[in-house]
Order: structure tokens, then C-alpha cells, then sequence
């Protein structure tokens, strides 16, 4: 099967603007589908600004910025989007009636070997595609990046028994060429591997913050400089391993019991919403951002990630 060239990306929002960004980085031509030219124009803002500081931070040549810019293409028009493509990406909100009716478009429109991909992490694989050619079934799969898309490295991949293993690999080449880690996805669950793990960790936290066990800023922290500062060079399994698998048998026995056990989001959340404390979007959610910093703080967490990958790239 020949090798994977022409992308074609559906949104241009948080995610979208990222995943083009990420392949435009690396040579591809790619043709973006947005309608509406607001979040284009916001796009493409994002993504040189985003570009400027990878150049700052010694990721790109600064001579690149314009080649890169120059080979995304906006369009609003789906059918001239995708035609031709050998790999497309549907980047829209998580919704399973515009994601349905998105694939079966695309079904009709793209060649019988395209390959179709959502970047969901919270919708179930055959309920998007419910509707598309038999056929097209084993040409689709969730490809779930991780935000900010130009930076985290995990791709996640569903292997769910529909795709063909040589159709896989293609995938998986394309993305190990554009710098990504993938992972297979061997059992159809809600919110794949990473988005579960990091709920867990999420569920735990808020729940401290309702008992009132340490300020936000000690809570982040503790993460900060404990678990996660592990977490960045190695996984939960061989930390587990590192430990004994005893230590770590008795210590759950002691402390799961005691941990949040729930089954919902935190009512902290609720509260927090329905005070538009929704974090830096709104100026405030655990902790205050002044308007005139918002940028800057979006930027110093980016310049964060970047060293970080610099770091895992040598492990």
C-alpha cells in the first residue's frame, strides 16, 4: 500500500488548527475545512504565533514560519477538501449527530481507500460511523491527539478489530514521521487509555480540594513534583514494578478504601460553573488570571511543554 500524502483536516478549532499545524510542520500539504472565516482567521493567528515560538525556542528555523503557513489551505467547501485525499481527520465538537452525518458526507465524497479518522476521545467509533458503505468500515478509526496537538506527543489509535493491519501501519508510519508516539487502543472503551487515566488522577484531586486537605496550589504540586515528576520519564506500571508489587498490593489495600470513589463529576465543578469560574477562559477558575496575563500564560505553559519534549525526545 503506498505511503500516506495527502491530508485533509475537518475544523479549524483548538484541536484542528493544531493537527494541521503538526503536519504542515513536517512537509505535508494540507487543506483545512471551516466554514466559518472567524475561526480561520483565529487559526491561522494561533498557529503563527505558535510557530513564532518554536523558532524562539530553537525548534524551527524562523526562515520556515512562511513555507509551513504556506502549505495549509482553508476551504469551505467539504467536497474540495477532501478530494483526493489518502487520510482524513474530523476535528468538529462532540457531537454524535454532527459526527454521523459527517462521516456518511465523507463516505460519499472521498476515494473507497481513504482512510477516515475522528479525533474523539469520548465517542464510540461504530456509533460515528453508523451509516457509512460496509466497505468504508475498515478504513476508519479514532486517532485522538492530545491538546495542544503541535506539542503533546501521544496519538492514540483504535484497534478495534475493523481495520486491516497493513491499513493500521500506514498510520501509524505517517505519524511516527510527523514526531508522534502512538499507542493501540485494543478494546473500545470510553475515553481510550490517556483521557481514563488522567480522570482518575482528575477525580482524586478535586475531591481533596471539597475535603479541603491542602491549598490548589500544594495539591498541583504535590503532583508536580511527586508523581508526575516521574510520570514524565516512565509509566505507572514499571514505577509499580520499581516499588515491589507487594508495597504497592498493601498500600492500595490501605488507602483505595479511603480515596473518592465517585461515580460523577465533582460538585466543586458545578459550583465552579455556575459561577463562570471556568478557568483561564473566563479570568478565574482555582486560580485567578488577570486579563492583561492570559496570553502570557497560555505561552510560558506552552514554553514549559517544549522543554519537556526536548527532554522526552533523549529518553
Amino acid at each position: 500500500m503506498t505511503e500516506i500524502r495527502d491530508i485533509a483536516i475537518i475544523g479549524a478549532g483548538t484541536m484542528g488548527h493544531g493537527i494541521a499545524e503538526t503536519f504542515a510542520r513536517f512537509g505535508y500539504e494540507v487543506r483545512v475545512y471551516e466554514k466559518f472565516r472567524a475561526t480561520q482567521e483565529k487559526a491561522l493567528a494561533s498557529i503563527a504565533e505558535e510557530l513564532g515560538l518554536l523558532a524562539e525556542m530553537g525548534r524551527i528555523e524562523a526562515a520556515s514560519i512562511d513555507r509551513i503557513l504556506g502549505r495549509i489551505t482553508f476551504c469551505e467547501d467539504l467536497a474540495s477538501t477532501v478530494k483526493g485525499s489518502d487520510f482524513v481527520i474530523e476535528a468538529i465538537p462532540e457531537d454524535i449527530g454532527m459526527k454521523r452525518d459527517l462521516f456518511r458526507a465523507l463516505d460519499a465524497l472521498c476515494d473507497p481507500g481513504t482512510i477516515l479518522a475522528s479525533n474523539t476521545s469520548s465517542l464510540d467509533l461504530f456509533d460515528m460511523i453508523d451509516g457509512v458503505r460496509p466497505e468504508r468500515v475498515k478504513s476508519c478509526l479514532i486517532c485522538h491527539w492530545y491538546n495542544p496537538a503541535h506539542l503533546v506527543p501521544l496519538v492514540e489509535l483504535s484497534q478495534f478489530g475493523n481495520m486491516p493491519d497493513d491499513a493500521l501501519e500506514r498510520v501509524e508510519r505517517l505519524f511516527t514521521g510527523i514526531g508522534k508516539k502512538t499507542i493501540r487502543v485494543l478494546a473500545n472503551i470510553p475515553g481510550l487509555i490517556a483521557n481514563r487515566i488522567q480522570q482518575g488522577i482528575a477525580r482524586e484531586v478535586f475531591s481533596l480540594i471539597e475535603m479541603g486537605a491542602a491549598s490548589p496550589e500544594d495539591i498541583d504540586a504535590a503532583l508536580k513534583y511527586g508523581p508526575a515528576f516521574r510520570y514524565a520519564t516512565t509509566g505507572q506500571l514499571e514505577i509499580a514494578d520499581f516499588g515491589g508489587l507487594d508495597i504497592w498490593c498493601t498500600v492500595g489495600d490501605n488507602l483505595l478504601p479511603a480515596i473518592s470513589s465517585a461515580q460523577k463529576a465533582s460538585d466543586l465543578l458545578r459550583q465552579k460553573i455556575a459561577e463562570n469560574k471556568l478557568g483561564l477562559k473566563t479570568g478565574e477558575g482555582f486560580f485567578a488570571y488577570a486579563d492583561d496575563r492570559r496570553s502570557q500564560v497560555t505561552r510560558d505553559f506552552h514554553i514549559r511543554l517544549i522543554r519537556q519534549l526536548a527532554v522526552t525526545e533523549q529518553n
